[in-house]
């Protein structure tokens, strides 16, 4: 019966997978729906969570306030990072993957205010709100709004939901799925009446600037392997569902 035991340990052991890691990460604190530190959940964490699993690894996340997320990877306190905030992390030993998740910041109205906002110039006698540092990485759209005193930033985004939804704005900034995720749990926890929106895309998505970076090319590997394997088998778009529909 002993070696019977130890015969089946041996078979479990062949079957793990080979090189499995765990797999140290740098995210940047609480961002709905993509992370939530305090129960280690949300989309980002999930997707990357489950491509690495594909090959055997485990996430450990480790949050740090968004700014020293390259920081925390560039001091070799990580294995991986979630975003270089624009900066080059090669010359760190870092390997770029392709991007798991990425913020999609749209103009949001409502689509019985007939809105058409194509440039800067449209936004003119618009209330509008934004999420906090909007106006640092959009001056070019918000600047002039901000001068006529028609734009402020307001870093609970659940109530810029509501305020669109009462007319109480005209224009909302968000990422997309930020915005789908509170209008989700707006509806879901206090019944609240989701009149259809327009979106507006007023800025190039670029994915480059949504990439995360591991220290080892094995790791970067595996992980996009995985990554291409769950959206291919549906798990990706379920992991977004979850969160994100009403």
């Amino acid at each position: 019966m002993v070696y019977f035991g130890y015969f089946i340990l041996t078979i479990i052991l062949l079957l793990l997978p080979l090189n499995a890691q765990e797999v140290k990460m740098s995210f940047g604190g609480k961002i709905p729906p993509f992370t939530f530190p305090e129960t280690n959940s949300g989309i980002e964490l999930e997707v990357i969570g489950a491509a690495l699993e594909y090959k055997g690894h485990t996430l450990s996340p480790n949050y740090y306030p968004l700014e020293e997320v390259p920081r925390a990877f560039k001091e070799k306190k990580v294995d991986a990072a979630m975003t270089d905030l624009g900066e080059d992390l090669r010359p760190y030993g870092g390997y770029y993957a392709n991007p798991a998740v990425w913020y999609d910041n749209v103009l949001i109205t409502l689509k019985e205010s007939a809105f058409i906002i194509k440039k800067p110039e449209d936004l003119e006698g618009l209330l509008v709100t934004s999420f906090q540092g909007a106006i640092n990485r959009y001056p070019k759209w918000l600047k002039k709004v901000q001068a006529d005193y028609n734009y402020f930033e307001h870093n609970n985004q659940a109530l810029q939901v509501l305020l669109l939804q009462k007319k109480r704005v005209d224009v909302i900034l968000s990422d997309i799925n930020i915005f789908k995720y509170y209008t989700a749990k707006l509806i879901k926890e206090n019944g609240v009446k989701h009149k259809p929106v327009e979106i507006h895309n007023f800025v190039k998505l670029n994915l480059k600037d949504y990439r995360p970076i591991f220290r080892t090319k094995k790791i970067r590997d595996d992980f996009n392997e995985g990554l291409e394997y769950i959206k291919k088998t549906g798990k990706y778009k379920a992991i977004y569902d979850k969160y994100i529909k009403p």
